[in-house]
């Protein structure tokens, strides 16, 4: 029987690769998305794979959606914790509505999600959790406080829950990816990307979706189960811990 595969923020970019990585290596997905409806439609009729609508930021809204998600699919084997956001300004200009909407969202919501499928995971004897972080949560970056913070905490969370789970036979890691071309990202203007950014890939591009999406089908893998606690960097060189 297959295991169940849920990704957070798993409609659209990197989210998206992943889903769609995974059903390919055989996983039933369950894709969580926050707001976009259309955009969610259209990726269950252009992939098959079913999407839920819930704010990973709300603690009842996942423990209903994992439900959901449980009784229409089966137990959550693989939580894939994808769902982020940004609101980026200069320190003495941010507010404190920008610092906890980031916080909430990317690194309480890896607790609102992991919470509620850790015990099933300890019951089973087998779970995969994966943490997507940011190179920016690895050595910073100038108007991302609030990212940077939450992302680093995200690492600490990995670091620290991989070793409550070793024995449970539950793997907890992270994927820090670099400058990915997504939607997002190609919407920066082409004079910063060639001129600013990807002189400081010594690979000379960004990276694709789904070099990302790879990685976690690796750590999802039985393969796979002596990695825990790890961070894998998918950045192009462009930084090294």
């Amino acid at each position: 029987m297959s295991r169940v595969a849920l990704v957070t923020g798993g409609s659209r970019g990197i989210g998206a690769a992943i889903s769609i990585a995974l059903k390919a290596a055989g996983y039933k997905v369950a894709a969580n998305y926050a707001g976009n409806d259309e955009t969610a439609r259209a990726f269950t009729e252009a992939t098959g794979i079913p999407t839920y609508k819930w704010d990973v930021s709300d603690y009842a809204a996942c423990t209903a959606g994992i439900a959901r998600v449980v009784d229409e699919l089966g137990p959550v084997e693989v939580l894939v914790n994808n769902a982020g956001i940004t609101r980026d300004a200069m320190f003495h200009k941010m507010t404190p509505e920008n610092w906890s909407a980031v916080i909430d969202t990317n690194l309480t919501g890896l607790f609102n999600m992991t919470h509620p499928v850790w015990t099933g995971m300890r019951d089973r004897n087998f779970g995969r959790v994966i943490n997507i972080s940011s190179i920016n949560g690895q050595k910073g970056q100038m108007g991302q406080v609030n990212y940077s913070a939450s992302k680093a905490g995200d690492l600490g969370f990995t670091k620290a829950l991989a070793q409550e789970g070793a024995a449970k036979g539950i793997t907890v890691n992270a994927i820090c990816p670099g400058y990915i071309g997504t939607e997002m990202v190609r919407a920066i203007p082409e004079k910063v990307l060639t001129e600013r950014i990807i002189p400081q890939i010594p690979v000379g591009r960004l990276g694709e979706p789904e070099e990302i999406a790879r990685c976690v089908v690796f750590l999802a893998s039985d393969d796979a189960g002596f990695i825990t606690g790890s961070t894998i960097s998918a950045n192009g060189g462009q930084f090294f811990v």
